[in-house]
């Protein structure tokens, strides 16, 4: 009964023995994908905010880029149609690759998440399914395996502050930090059984570890970027184009037309010659770079020909604050433990204080956190000083902490409706077992048509 095992274990021995006579080569990652830039925002035409820079690199310095979409751009107005919703994305696909195609890009993907209109980066993230959206990501860096990445600023601003943009922002960081990980999204990395046949499950891709990370921002006043990384000059002529960077950009932004701020805008600055608006010059932060170099060098500044091996962010440590506290929470909140579990290090002091933009008549909700860190419950006493004109303050009061526990809350008031456009001051201050707490000052900027918070 034992002789067929004899004869099979024979047959693999001998196997093994011609396999071992055989020279077989690595089959190498698809070298048609490969980008130096991979550019991951949220919406059709955001590409817009760095092409000024983005001509230069593709035009002059022959660098390829990739794009990562996180949405269709299915949640805005028409201005060249009466298509709406889902008809609006398709849209709006097809414009981003054509201006896309204008400047030699044609590796174009979309995430497919919802337009989310609001400026909270958590609601985004869960209408895009973070999760999902994530995998995705790390997909893609590990098929284009890009040395940079330019996304959009994790933080929140005054100014547009789009929740998708920062969703994109976080996404984009967090994928730059596990696309090199062999642990993560293992079932990307497993090797086919045959990679030609048509039942495979597994991927074949390989860890890839990105080399620097830069941000850009939708903030009104962008002059907190100084200093923080490189700036790119769009009044400068392509010696390959022989055109300003500026009208490179205004043109590659005149495809998408179904948008009145930016395509109709383009084609109204290409037609009368007013490229004021495109004259601005393309500032980026440096999140994070592996390969040393100068916080304000270009972008290709010290990067390695090799690639890099894996390396591991910070990730999330309990902070010590003090016994009782109180903090802003929602978007604040996460992104104070962001940056540093992903060792973005110029980000906590970036901006100078806390700002919001709002519509007048709006109303403003501040989330908040109360924090007892002691071995007894705690009374909270939370109040709210208001700008001048402002109505239906709520949320304010007693709040009982239990030990060692943190509760959330919310104060909300109505913004005056007919509130200036100069900033205003809104104070919350807090006490807990009747000591002084620090207070918190939100900066609000009446503006019209700014997004719901």
């Amino acid at each position: 009964m034992r002789a067929p095992h004899v004869a099979l274990s024979l047959f693999f021995a001998g196997a093994a023995i011609i396999g071992s006579a055989q020279s077989i080569k690595p089959v190498p990652p698809d070298n048609r994908f490969k980008a130096d830039i991979l550019l991951v925002v949220a919406h059709p035409d955001d590409e817009t905010a760095v092409t000024g820079y983005l001509a230069k690199a593709i035009f002059d310095e022959h660098k390829r880029v990739a794009v990562v979409f996180g949405t269709r751009g299915d949640g805005g107005g028409d201005a060249a149609g009466k298509e709406q919703a889902a008809a609006l994305g398709a849209k709006r696909e097809i414009e981003a690759r054509q201006a896309l195609a204008s400047f030699g890009v044609s590796d174009v993907w979309f995430l497919g998440g919802p337009d989310t209109p609001g400026q909270d980066v958590l609601r985004s993230l869960e209408t895009w399914n973070h999760g999902a959206a994530l995998a995705q990501t790390v997909r893609l860096i590990r098929l284009t395996r890009p040395a940079a990445i330019l996304t959009w600023l994790p933080d929140y601003v005054a100014g547009e502050n789009h929740g998708d943009h920062q969703a994109a922002g976080v996404i984009a960081t967090e994928a730059f930090d596990l696309a090199g990980d062999p642990t993560a999204f293992g079932e990307q990395l497993a090797a086919p059984r045959d990679r030609n046949n048509i039942g495979n499950l597994t991927e074949g891709l390989e860890p890839w570890q990105p080399q620097k990370l830069y941000y850009f921002t939708d903030a009104t006043d962008t002059s907190f970027q100084t200093g923080k990384g490189p700036r790119y000059s769009t009044e400068e002529l392509s010696p390959a184009k022989n055109e300003f960077y500026y009208k490179l950009a205004a043109n590659e932004m005149s495809f998408h037309l179904t948008q009145d701020d930016t395509g109709q805008m383009a084609v109204r600055a290409i037609k009368s010659g007013d490229f004021s608006y495109f004259k601005q010059p393309v500032l980026l932060v440096l999140g994070k770079s592996l390969v040393g170099g100068h916080v304000t060098g270009d972008v290709f500044e010290s990067l390695s020909p090799s690639p890099l091996a894996f390396s591991a962010a910070r990730g999330y440590r309990q902070s010590s604050d003090a016994p009782l506290s109180i903090e802003l929470g929602g978007p604040w909140s996460f992104y104070r433990k962001f940056w540093a579990a992903h060792d973005l290090k110029l980000l906590p002091d970036l901006l100078p204080d806390f700002g919001v933009e709002l519509s007048a008549g709006e109303r403003i909700q501040i989330p908040l956190l109360l924090h007892n860190d002691t071995a007894s419950e705690a009374t909270f006493q939370v109040n709210a000083e208001l700008p001048g004109g402002w109505t239906d303050l709520t949320g304010t009061g007693a709040y009982e902490v239990p030990a060692h526990g943190s509760i959330p809350l919310y104060v909300r008031a109505k913004v005056a409706p007919n509130a200036s456009k100069e900033r205003q001051s809104l104070t919350i201050r807090a006490s807990a077992e009747g000591n002084g707490l620090p207070p918190l000052e939100l900066h609000v900027t009446a503006t019209k048509g700014s997004l719901p918070q």
